[in-house]
């Protein structure tokens, strides 16, 4: 067991400061992280001395945060499920906190940043890229999916880019992810250091938004326009439709080699996980709160961990690394309704609920 402390948080000055700190696994949650990241965003909100919080990840690793532990996960599907739920009620709570959170919340995405790395910055009022961003949103490809409030984010994202992100699991880089709006100021990465500093030497006790829009915009840059739009009228005419088989049949329609090269992609993709993200973010796009949101993405979580799905994309991906799962759920033609309602209903026991 490692005494490294995998989440250090201090004040400093007027800022709440959380570095994530489990470089060995590019700072991928566990429960123990989420945990400690919850206590001390509920601390620093009743503090008045603190008017701004910054999360960044340790020096010299490349990583803000690559998802979560996926491997403990599988573990504990196979088994009881208990350590999964654990892990997702922490950091769903997690999640809703940072989404509510009434001081702001600067994140910093320098490198990997997926899964349950998106869930910690995505949220905040201030999401800040660099030139070494490397955003996803990768569960379609071994058989979980987009959670950590997906649901509600990715389809309040312009057009169809979310549907596009969850269905297809594609990696943004860079400006590209600010240009999306994911992020929300691009900063040249050889000025972080300077940034934090500015940062951390403010004084945020009066009007602290507007100070931090002002440190920020001193060092943001204009983003350019994204590769990936190129492909937007393409992505909202295919990825509005109203199925995934018909978002490939759209798709496939195109005679364009950048639609044919999505087919590819999604006939790679978990079946399963298509169908419950595509019901996922369009029921999610409709919510009236976060909260409710984040209670069907618990209930979704449970289940799909026990999936044979999940155990196989792991095994794939993770453990053999042969990229090449096949899928218990067959095609997309044998992912039936019933199953669905079955992955969405309402826990018998053991709903979420919130700090």
């Amino acid at each position: 067991m490692s005494d490294i402390t995998p989440v250090i948080t201090r004040k400093v000055g007027s800022v709440g400061r959380i570095t994530l700190n489990r470089p060995e696994a590019l700072h991928a949650l566990t429960e123990e992280m989420c945990v400690i990241m919850s206590d001390a965003l509920l601390d620093w909100r009743e503090d008045d001395e603190i008017g701004v919080v910054l999360v960044d990840h340790a020096e010299g690793t490349r990583g803000f945060c690559a998802g979560g532990d996926i491997r403990m996960l599988a573990e504990s599907g196979a088994g009881d499920g208990k350590a999964a739920t654990d892990f997702f009620r922490a950091e769903y709570r997690l999640n809703t906190l940072i989404h509510n959170y009434p001081k702001p919340y600067v994140s910093i995405l320098n490198g990997v940043t997926m899964g349950g790395g998106v869930g910690v910055s995505v949220h905040g009022s201030h999401r800040i890229t660099t030139e070494k961003t490397l955003f996803a949103m990768p569960e379609s490809g071994i058989g979980l999916f987009p959670d950590v409030g997906g649901g509600w984010f990715l389809p309040r994202l312009p057009g169809e880019y979310g549907m596009w992100l969850a269905l297809t699991g594609a990696r943004l880089k860079g400006s590209d992810v600010t240009a999306l709006g994911i992020g929300t100021h691009h900063v040249p990465g050889e000025l972080l250091g300077n940034l934090v500093g500015q940062i951390e030497s403010a004084d945020f006790s009066f009007e602290a938004e507007h100070l931090l829009n002002s440190i920020l915009g001193s060092v943001s840059q204009t983003v350019p326009h994204a590769e990936i739009e190129d492909y937007e009228d393409m992505i909202n005419t295919c990825f509005s439709a109203d199925s995934v088989e018909r978002i490939l049949e759209c798709l496939a329609s195109q005679e364009d080699d950048w639609a044919r090269a999505q087919v590819n992609i999604l006939k790679e993709k978990s079946p399963l996980t298509l169908k419950v993200a595509f019901r996922q973010l369009r029921e999610g796009a409709h919510m009236a709160s976060f909260e409710d949101n984040m209670v069907m993405e618990y209930r979704i979580g449970a289940r799909m961990v026990r999936e044979g799905e999940f155990h196989e994309g792991v095994r794939a991906v993770i453990i053999d690394k042969d990229n090449a799962p096949n899928w218990p759920s067959g095609d997309l033609s044998q992912v039936h309704e019933k199953k669905l309602q079955e992955i969405f209903a309402p826990l018998s026991v053991d709903e979420l609920t919130f700090l």
